[in-house]
């Protein structure tokens, strides 16, 4: 029994060096080992959505930017860009406290005789090497940079050029993917990775006190008046759980202007030796089909809780509710209500795997239990060493889209970077449509102060990001104020004016005692206390 379980945690360990997944918090999870190294089919992770250009000075620029490799985390201002001027750290920016007063060009001098500090906004290039690129970039982040451009220090084998240049005896076959160390969730500025070659003659002239500026640019392919969107994840993923509880509401307003498609990430057990040569399944609870298909234990229990194989069965019953439920119209809203009633009731060791709870989520949404099940069976089901049609093309859809992290979601087939939330995934989506066809709820909500509850009513009631105020309020606001004001100020001149007058009634009475007509010396109250209405000047 001692070696069983031996057995069990090496070919566990074996799956998660297949695709190692950690969690982060607020977001993603990371693949890495023989994903990235095998069976991705692009060169790069993801699609390449960002330009990384050269403005100053001229003789720079080139018509086609440079090659660069883009962070997978922080949040890139997809539609936009960031021209600024560059600063060189002269540092690989692994400690904390950045000096801000080092570096290139050369500033003048402050009153106290110190290099004046990088002026904001700036974009900061900092060297690679001695930590983590996440590391890197949130400390240049904590300085006031806008986006950070890291230098590499290792030339490409294939550029022999380079590599005699600087006389190195190692080289790269490939430039590093900018991966998430798993702590990356609060860093909000985007950062690229340029190549030694084209990253040397930048600093080479920050170095000579030359002034460089930099364009940093996101793009999304913007074919028609209809928006594509994809989300990889897991039914066991803790990170995408937030976004697919609230998601059915923007999904539901953008309605038939933009086509969503989910997708269960399945572990290939053939490719990660999880399938014996006799076809025994070698992985035992992690794969369904011999092996076939495998998915990581949630809770890292071989023996107790949720196992792999119960994750790739509930990917397969998600997978069929779409095709029935949700992709005739991209919108899917039995799909959402679904996912929503599992995370509820079934998100848990005890019900994760039981069909009993499971077909309770299916009358919260209104689902054919009899048609699902049909479809897991007739698709190849999870029994014996059976191809399973759907899981395949799973498969296939992850390695040709070049999908390295979850969750991932993709927009006009370009992965988006930073927090998977339903505001950054609408502003996405809002931002790939032609230009000219954006549909009414985009303008409305996509710089609302209150989006959530935009996106309910269809209709902004604090314009303006940031918790920002109403019209309607900030002039009622203003109103009320000139109205106490000017209360204020009526109440002080009339307290003042009684004040007055009663001053000159005192004196009156004291020094100008009056005449009556009948040529008796009247009291000198009797003029105050009638008001002093009489004419003071006898003629």
């Amino acid at each position: 029994k001692v070696e069983q379980k031996t057995i069990k945690n090496n070919i566990t360990l074996s799956l998660y060096n297949y695709s190692v997944t950690s969690t982060m918090t607020p977001f993603r999870s990371i693949s890495l080992t023989a994903l990235l190294l095998g069976t991705a089919a692009a060169d790069s992770a993801d699609s390449v959505s960002s330009r990384l250009q050269v403005h100053v000075p001229q003789t720079l620029f080139r018509p086609e930017g440079y090659d660069h490799r883009e962070a997978l985390f922080g949040v890139p201002p997809y539609g936009g860009s960031i021209a600024q001027s560059v600063y060189y750290a002269d540092s690989d920016l692994c400690d904390p406290t950045v000096d801000t007063r080092k570096g290139y060009p050369i500033r003048a001098k402050d009153n106290n005789g110190k290099m004046e500090p990088w002026p904001t906004p700036y974009i900061l290039m900092v060297d690679r090497g001695g930590c983590s690129f996440v590391q890197k970039v949130r400390n240049a982040q904590r300085s006031g940079a806008a986006g950070v451009v890291i230098a590499d220090n290792t030339c490409l084998c294939s550029d022999k050029d380079c590599v005699s240049a600087n006389g190195q005896d190692v080289c790269q076959p490939a430039e590093p993917i900018m991966a998430d160390d798993g702590s990356g969730g609060d860093i909000s500025i985007p950062s690229f990775l340029m190549f030694k070659v084209d990253a040397d003659e930048i600093k080479a002239e920050l170095r000579a006190n030359h002034m460089v500026q930099i364009e940093m640019q996101w793009a999304l392919p913007k074919p028609d008046d209809r928006v594509e969107y994809d989300l990889w994840t897991t039914p066991s993923d803790v990170v995408s759980k937030d976004f697919q509880k609230k998601f059915k509401s923007v999904a539901q307003a953008l309605g038939d202007r933009a086509y969503f498609t989910p997708h269960m990430y399945i572990y290939d057990g053939i490719k990660s030796n999880c399938q014996g040569f006799d076809g025994e399944n070698m992985c035992f609870n992690l794969c369904t089909n011999n092996g076939r298909y495998c998915a990581t234990d949630p809770d890292n229990d071989l023996d107790h809780g949720i196992s792999g194989a119960d994750v790739v069965k509930e990917s397969l019953r998600r997978i069929c509710i779409w095709k029935h439920y949700g992709e005739q119209d991209g919108v899917g809203t039995q799909w959402w209500d679904y996912v929503q009633a599992f995370m509820e009731r079934c998100d848990n060791p005890d019900y994760f795997m039981n069909d009993d709870c499971a077909g309770d989520c299916y009358k919260h949404a209104n689902i054919n239990q009899d048609i699902i099940d049909r479809c897991m069976r007739d698709s190849g089901g999870l029994e014996k060493d059976t191809p399973n049609t759907f899981l395949d093309l799973e498969m296939q859809a992850q390695v040709s889209r070049g999908v390295v992290i979850l969750p991932t979601a993709f927009v006009n087939t370009v992965a988006l970077r930073g927090g998977l939330s339903t505001a950054t995934v609408f502003t996405a989506i809002c931002n790939g449509y032609l230009d000219g066809t954006e549909p009414k709820i985009c303008a409305e909500c996509e710089s609302c102060g209150d989006f959530d509850e935009c996106i309910a009513n269809k209709k902004c009631k604090s314009k303006g990001g940031g918790g920002g105020v109403s019209t309607h309020t900030f002039m009622s606001s203003i109103l009320f104020i000139c109205i106490a004001f000017g209360g204020a100020a009526f109440y002080h001149y009339r307290k003042t004016r009684e004040e007055m007058r009663e001053q000159v009634r005192g004196i009156l009475a004291e020094y100008m005692p009056l005449e009556g007509e009948d040529g008796a010396v009247g009291s000198p109250m009797d003029f105050a206390r009638r008001g002093g209405s009489e004419n003071l000047m006898m003629s």
